[in-house]
């Protein structure tokens, strides 16, 4: 649960019937709005949302529903084996190798997301860190990985154990020769980091003759464009954008 989850339930503003609801919504935006940016036509991705009270499971789209149709009814629950706990249809396998383990080793995170991209995925190939060199590209700064592994074809929990150790506490990865992954304190900060990421990772593998600004700069502007939830807001934005009323996934 995120820190803001925590004190509204505090606060008796939030039950976790209500926290479970808002982030399944949000788990199944985040479907149609990678659609929405033509990702994960393929089924090549998934995005997670840990549920509220059984914290060691997570919701995720069921297995062969396409990205733009998600609706809340649609989302399974994983359990910590790979089991189906709710929901009908089939678990993603892929999804739970990867989004288990690093979950569980972070205990911070409500969300992970990780989808096939059109300059992430080759910017992956170059199996280098993301620098300073446009203002979104701070947002990252000193804040992501890099998983230096060939196994892009992930089928154990122990290859996504080694993704989570290399992720540590920071908000993003690269996985090499493999694409991106972001993770939030909320799905919509999650899904709005990663569509940064994106963005971030188009400019790399677009620029000439690269002049990244000072690790001073950087960081400042780093401090001032996380402090209010980057990713959150660009999700509102884009939600804003491509969907129109969040709640049609809910019925």
């Amino acid at each position: 649960m995120s820190g803001a989850e925590k004190l509204a339930q505090q606060k008796g503003e939030f039950t976790p019937a209500q926290v479970r609801a808002r982030r399944q919504r949000d788990c199944a935006l985040g479907y149609r709005l990678l659609a929405a940016q033509r990702w994960g036509d393929l089924g090549d991705g998934h995005i997670s949302a840990r549920d509220p009270e059984r914290t060691d499971c997570f919701w995720m789209l069921r297995y062969g529903v396409s990205y733009h149709a998600a609706k809340v009814s649609d989302l399974v629950l994983v359990g910590p084996d790979g089991s189906l706990i709710e929901g009908e249809g089939a678990v993603n396998v892929a999804g739970y190798y990867i989004h288990q383990p690093i979950l569980a080793a972070r205990p911070d995170a409500v969300s992970a997301v990780h989808v096939h991209t059109g300059w992430g995925t080759p910017f992956s190939s170059e199996a280098r860190l993301l620098e300073p060199i446009t203002q979104e590209a701070c947002i990252f700064f000193e804040d992501h990985a890099l998983f230096d592994d060939e196994e892009v074809q992930v089928q154990s929990l122990e290859a996504g154990a080694r993704i989570a150790e290399a992720l540590g506490n920071t908000r993003a990865i690269i996985l090499r020769n493999h694409g991106l992954l972001t993770v939030g304190d909320s799905v919509a900060e999650a899904v709005g980091s990663f569509v940064y990421m994106e963005r971030v990772a188009e400019a790399h593998m677009k620029v000439k003759q690269v002049k990244p600004i000072s690790a001073a700069a950087a960081r400042f502007a780093q401090a001032d464009l996380v402090s209010q939830g980057i990713g959150r807001s660009g999700f509102a934005s884009l939600v804003r954008r491509h969907i129109g009323d969040p709640e049609i996934v809910t019925h």
